[in-house]
C-alpha cells in the first residue's frame, strides 16, 4: 500500500460500493437491518480507515441482520470490540461499517463443568471476576488491558501461560459466529469434541475478523491454584540467560511460565512461574531457586507481567523462535534500529513467542527498513524455524510500504478458505496476511 492509498483510507474515500450518498440518512442501507446505527467518526476509525457508520447490535440476532443488509450491499464490515487492537493488522482496504459488539456482554458459567460461554463484548477483566467467585480462571493473560473476549480471539492472543496450558486457541470448545451473508454459525459447545467440518475456534482465533464475526465464544476453564510462586533471576546476556532458561525446563518442577525481560539490550531478567498446592510449592520454589543463582521468590506476580513491551504509537513486534535460539534472537532485536537504540523486547523464553517494539519516534521508512532487516536476521539465525510478524504499527508506517507478515506458509490454502466464507471479501478486507 503506498503513502497516497493510506491518505486515501484515513479520508474514508476507499472506492467501491460504500460510496453510497449520506442522503440515505444516518443509517444508510444498514437501517435495513433494525440495529442502531450511527454515522462514523475519525474515533472509530481502523488502521487510519473511518467507517460511513457504525452498528450497535445487541445480540447475535443482530449481528446476523447488519451482515444481512450490509451484504446485499456488498458493504464492507469490520467488528469492534472495545477497540483497544483496532490498529493491528494491515488496514482494511474498505471500513464501510464498523459492527460495535460492546453489548454482546454476558457470561454463562457452568462451575461443575469447568466450562464457560462470554459474548465477544464481554470485558476479559469483567469474565475473570465471575469466575473467581467459584475459584475458577481462565489460563489467558490480559496481555493488552481492557482487551474484550472477542477481541482475544481474533487477534490470538496468548501470554505467558500459553507454556503449560497452551495458546487461547486451544482452551476453545465452542463458537458462535455470524457469516458475511448473514447466516450464523455454531460449532462445539459444551463438550470436547467439535463437530464435523471446520473447527471455528481454530479457523477464527487470530483471523482478525477476517472469516466471520465472532458473537460468542465457549472456553474450557482452570481451577485457580492454591499458591503461587515467582523466582526471578538476573542474567548478564541472552547466552546465560538460555542456560538458565534450559535448566528449568530441564527439571521436574512443572512451571506455569518462564518468561524473559530485555527492556535495554543488557541484562535479561528470568522469570519462573510456579502454581500448585501450597504444601508442594515450597520445595518446587526451592528447587528453581537453586538453579537460578543469585535469585528471588515472590508470591505476586513481577510488575508488567504479560505485558507487552513499547507504548502508544510504537510498532510492535511479534518474534517466533526455537526456545534453543532463544540468545541469537534476542541479540537480534537488540540490533534492529541503531537509529533508535536497543529494542525492549518481552515473552515467553519457554515457547518461544517474544514481543519487541520499535520506537513510534522512528522515522516511518527506518521502521520499515528494520522489520525487513530483523526478518531475514531471525529467519537466518534460527534455520528458517523462526518469524517475524508486525502485530500494530501506525497508519504512516504502513503507508511507507511496511509487509506485516513476511513469507507465509500455506497461502493459497488461506484464500481458498476465505474464499469459501467470504466470496465477496466484505469482512475486514485486507487486514490479514496476502491481502485476506
Amino acid at each position: 500500500m503506498t503513502g497516497e492509498d493510506h491518505q486515501d483510507l484515513a479520508a474514508g474515500q476507499a472506492a467501491g460500493p460504500a460510496d453510497t450518498d449520506r442522503a440515505d440518512g444516518a443509517a444508510g442501507p444498514l437501517a435495513a437491518s433494525g440495529v442502531p446505527v450511527r454515522p462514523g467518526t475519525d474515533r472509530d476509525a481502523v488502521g487510519g480507515a473511518v467507517p460511513r457508520w457504525v452498528a450497535a447490535p445487541a445480540d447475535t440476532k443482530g449481528c446476523a441482520a447488519v451482515a444481512a443488509a450490509a451484504s446485499r450491499e456488498g458493504l464492507a464490515l469490520v467488528p469492534r470490540g472495545a477497540g483497544t487492537k483496532t490498529g493491528w493488522g494491515a488496514p482494511p482496504r474498505r471500513c464501510d461499517a464498523v459492527v460495535d459488539l460492546s453489548a454482546l456482554n454476558h457470561v454463562d458459567h457452568a462451575a461443575g463443568d469447568l466450562v464457560v460461554e462470554a459474548g465477544a463484548g464481554t470485558p476479559m477483566k469483567d469474565l475473570a471476576d465471575v469466575l473467581g467467585t467459584s475459584g475458577q480462571r481462565l489460563p489467558v493473560d490480559p496481555v493488552v488491558p481492557g482487551s474484550t473476549v472477542g477481541g482475544v480471539v481474533a487477534t490470538g492472543l496468548s501470554g505467558p501461560g500459553r507454556m503449560l496450558y497452551g495458546p487461547v486457541r486451544d482452551l476453545i470448545l465452542g463458537m458462535t459466529v455470524v457469516r458475511a451473508d448473514g447466516v450464523v454459525s455454531n460449532s462445539g459447545g459444551r463438550v470436547v469434541k467439535n463437530v464435523a467440518g471446520y473447527d471455528l475456534g481454530k479457523l477464527h482465533t487470530g483471523a482478525l475478523g477476517t472469516l466471520g464475526i465472532i458473537t460468542s465464544v465457549t472456553f474450557r476453564l482452570r481451577p485457580v491454584p492454591p499458591a503461587a510462586r515467582v523466582v526471578s533471576a538476573r542474567a548478564d546476556d541472552p547466552a546465560r540467560a538460555r542456560e538458565l532458561v534450559a535448566s528449568v525446563l530441564r527439571s521436574h518442577t512443572a512451571p506455569t511460565a518462564i518468561e524473559a525481560d530485555r527492556p535495554d539490550g543488557g541484562a535479561v531478567t528470568v522469570h519462573v512461574l510456579l502454581e500448585g498446592p501450597e504444601e508442594g510449592i515450597r520445595a518446587r520454589a526451592e528447587e528453581v531457586s537453586a538453579l537460578l543463582p543469585g535469585s528471588s521468590v515472590a508470591e505476586d506476580l513481577p510488575d508488567g507481567w504479560g505485558a507487552l513491551p513499547g507504548g502508544p504509537g510504537d510498532t510492535l513486534l511479534k518474534l517466533t523462535t526455537p526456545p534453543a535460539r532463544l540468545p541469537a534472537v534476542l541479540d537480534a532485536v537488540a540490533d534492529a534500529a541503531p537509529d533508535t537504540g536497543p529494542l525492549p523486547v518481552r515473552g515467553s523464553a519457554g515457547s518461544g513467542v517474544l514481543y519487541g517494539a520499535l520506537p513510534s519516534a522512528t522515522a516511518p521508512a527506518s521502521a520499515v527498513r528494520a522489520v525487513a532487516s530483523l526478518r531475514a536476521r531471525v529467519e537466518a539465525v534460527t534455520g528458517g524455524h523462526g518469524s517475524l510478524t508486525v502485530l500494530d504499527a501506525p497508519p504512516t508506517v504502513h503507508g511507507a510500504g511496511l509487509d506485516p507478515w513476511g513469507t507465509v506458509l500455506g497461502l493459497p490454502l488461506m484464500r481458498s478458505i476465505k474464499q469459501n466464507l467470504d466470496p465477496d471479501g466484505v469482512l475486514s478486507p485486507g487486514r490479514f496476511a496476502g491481502g485476506i
